[in-house]
C-alpha cells in the first residue's frame, strides 16, 4: 500500500492514513500499555496521519476515548485506565469483519451507530495476553487491517516464555536452564509438580526465578531464595498465568538490544545494560516503571561483544519470524557469554523505556521510530507472507 496521501473515493480529495492506536486490554500490562499509548499520540505526525485513540477496558470492551495524552500517564504511583478515559460508559467501537471495508463503527445503547471512517493501520500498544500474544493480531488479520509489529506466530511465541525458548533452541540460540508447570500437571498432582521445581533446584541451585509463562513487565515473578518461599511464589505467578515457568539464576550482568524493521530488513540498536537496582532485588515492574531505575545507553561493552550481542539480537527476531520491532534481552555471564532471556515483541515504548532510549541512541529518534513503524505496516499486507 501506498504511504502517501489516500485516495477516500471518487470525487473527493486524498486523505491521509488513518492510524488507530489500540491500548489498554484485559492483561494485568493495562496501566502500561496506556502510558505507552500516550507516548505514541504525543509523538506521531498529525501532519502526516490522522489518529483515532481506541482503548479497551480490563472487561473486553472497546472503548472510544478522547485523544488527550496528558491523562494517559502514572501519577502518584497510580496507573491509568481505559475506563477513566472512556467517553461512554456503554458505547462500544466495532472493527470490520469484511476484509473489503475498513470503516470502523461507534455504537451506543439506544442510539444510530455512527461510522468513524476507514482505518488504514493499527498500532497495537498492548501489552500481555489478548493483545501482544496474538490474539488481536488474528482479528486484525481477519478483517484485512494492517498494523504495527509481529504477526499471529511470532506474537504467539513471542509471549509464551516455554515455546519461545523452544524456538531459541532449536535455532541454536543459547537459552539458560528452565523448567515449566503446566495447569495440567499442578491439577493433577500438585505434589509432584513440586517435587519437580524442588528436584530442578537441587540440580541448578537456589535462587530460581518464578514467572508466570505468559505475563510480562516483570510482573508476578518472585526470586526464590530457598524452598519456604517457593509456595508463595508459585500462587503469585498463578495469579497472572496457571502455566508458570522456573528459570535457573544466570549470574552475570543484565544487557538489552533493540530490533527495527527498516525497508532493507532487520537492524539491531546499540545495546543497553541494566544495573543492579539497590532497592530491588531485580529489574521487577516496580523498578521499570514506578521508580524509573535507570539503564546504561549505550552498554559499556567492547566492540566484539557489542557485535554479538547486535547479531544474537536479529538472530532471535529471524528465528521467531518477528516483524516491525523487538526488544532482545539477554544475560552476559561471568564466563563471558550471552544467554538470550526472552524478547518483548511490544516492548516498553514510553520515551523513558528502554526500546526507545536504545534507538535514540542510536540515531532514531522517538518520532522517527513510530513513524518507521507505522510505514512498515502500510508496506506489509495482511495474510500469509
Amino acid at each position: 500500500m501506498s504511504t502517501e496521501n489516500l485516495p477516500q473515493s471518487p470525487g473527493q480529495k486524498p486523505r491521509k492514513p488513518r492510524v488507530a492506536v489500540v491500548f489498554g486490554g484485559r492483561s494485568s500490562e493495562h496501566g502500561i500499555s496506556i502510558v505507552t499509548a500516550g507516548a505514541v499520540l504525543r509523538a506521531i505526525d498529525r501532519t502526516k496521519y490522522d489518529v483515532l485513540p481506541i482503548g479497551i477496558t480490563q472487561d473486553g470492551r472497546w472503548a472510544l476515548t478522547a485523544d488527550e495524552p496528558e491523562r494517559m500517564a502514572i501519577v502518584d504511583r497510580r496507573q491509568p485506565s481505559v475506563e477513566q478515559l472512556a467517553e461512554s460508559d456503554e458505547g462500544g467501537v466495532i472493527l470490520p469483519v469484511d476484509p473489503s471495508n475498513r470503516e470502523v463503527v461507534y455504537s451506543e445503547p439506544g442510539s444510530v451507530p455512527k461510522a468513524l471512517g476507514e482505518v488504514d493501520v493499527v498500532f497495537p500498544v498492548l501489552h500481555g495476553p489478548y493483545g501482544e500474544d496474538g490474539t488481536l493480531q488474528g482479528l486484525l488479520e481477519l478483517s484485512g487491517v494492517p498494523y504495527v509489529g509481529s504477526g499471529v506466530l511470532a506474537s504467539a511465541v513471542g509471549q509464551d516464555k516455554e515455546y519461545m525458548k523452544r524456538v531459541f533452541t532449536s535455532f541454536g540460540l543459547p537459552v539458560g536452564p528452565y523448567t515449566v508447570i503446566r495447569p495440567s500437571e499442578w491439577e493433577r498432582d500438585e505434589a509432584a509438580a513440586r517435587r519437580k521445581i524442588v528436584d530442578f533446584a537441587g540440580e541448578h541451585g537456589w535462587p530460581l526465578f518464578v514467572k508466570p509463562a505468559r505475563a510480562g513487565s516483570s510482573i508476578g515473578i518472585t526470586k526464590v531464595d530457598d524452598l519456604g518461599g517457593l509456595d508463595e511464589a508459585i500462587a503469585a505467578a498463578q495469579q497472572h498465568d496457571p502455566k508458570i515457568v522456573v528459570e535457573a539464576l544466570l549470574r552475570g550482568r543484565e544487557i538489552e538490544c533493540g530490533v527495527l524493521e527498516f525497508e532493507d530488513g532487520p537492524r539491531a540498536s546499540v545495546p543497553a545494560e541494566i544495573p543492579p537496582v539497590q532497592s530491588h532485588e531485580f529489574y521487577d515492574f516496580e523498578a521499570k516503571y514506578i521508580d524509573s531505575a535507570p539503564g546504561i545507553v549505550p552498554a559499556p561493552l567492547t566492540d566484539e561483544q557489542t557485535a554479538e550481542v547486535q547479531r544474537l539480537a536479529v538472530e532471535a527476531f529471524e528465528a521467531a519470524s518477528c516483524e516491525g520491532l523487538v526488544r532482545a534481552d539477554f544475560f552476559l555471564t561471568e564466563d563471558g557469554d550471552f544467554v538470550i532471556n526472552e524478547i518483548n515483541t511490544m516492548p516498553g515504548f514510553t520515551p523513558i523505556s528502554m526500546y526507545p532510549r536504545m534507538w535514540q541512541e542510536s540515531g532514531v529518534s522517538y518520532p522517527e521510530l513510530v513513524d518507521r513503524l507505522v510505514q512498515a505496516a502500510l508496506r506489509r499486507s495482511t495474510g500469509l507472507r
